[in-house]
């Protein structure tokens, strides 16, 4: 009988399950927004909800767990300085999970989570601008060739 079991195991060991649990966090913390499988966003959104709570609490207890959950000090940051006062007067229910269809390769089924009220910029955070000077020069070596 599977009483009192919290949460899936993915198909993954312990220690594989905690470290996939820490990069979705974080990412989902830089990006506001990811896409996945459904049962790992079904999985994550917990998790996620309790992050926040974490960060609305301004002691140095709530640092330090945000620190060893994360591993990512910008991450700790952001859910500290950000997300905690976006989400001051709300009382839960930080993320949503929208379906996807299904991925063309296996057919699993897709997700969307992301953040109630996101920032929509984001999702571009690393995203490197084009370099216009170093286009017209390449441009140049190519036309004189």
């Amino acid at each position: 009988m599977r009483h009192g079991m919290a949460n899936k195991k993915l198909n993954r060991t312990s220690e594989h399950r905690k470290a996939l649990l820490m990069n979705m966090l974080n990412s989902l913390i830089k990006y506001e927004q990811i896409t996945t499988t459904l049962p790992k966003a079904k999985f994550l959104k917990p998790q996620a909800d309790k992050i926040i709570t974490l960060g609305k609490k301004e002691t140095l207890q709530t640092t330090k767990m945000l620190m060893s959950k994360l591993q990512d000090i910008s991450s700790a940051n952001k859910v500290k300085k950000t997300l905690s006062k976006r989400y001051a007067s709300r009382n839960g229910g930080y993320t949503r999970i929208v379906k996807a269809g299904f991925r063309y390769g296996d057919n699993a089924p897709m997700a969307v989570i992301e953040f109630v009220d996101r920032d929509v910029e984001a999702k571009r955070v690393d995203r490197k601008k084009k370099d216009v000077s170093k286009d017209k020069t390449e441009e140049k070596k190519l036309a004189t060739a």
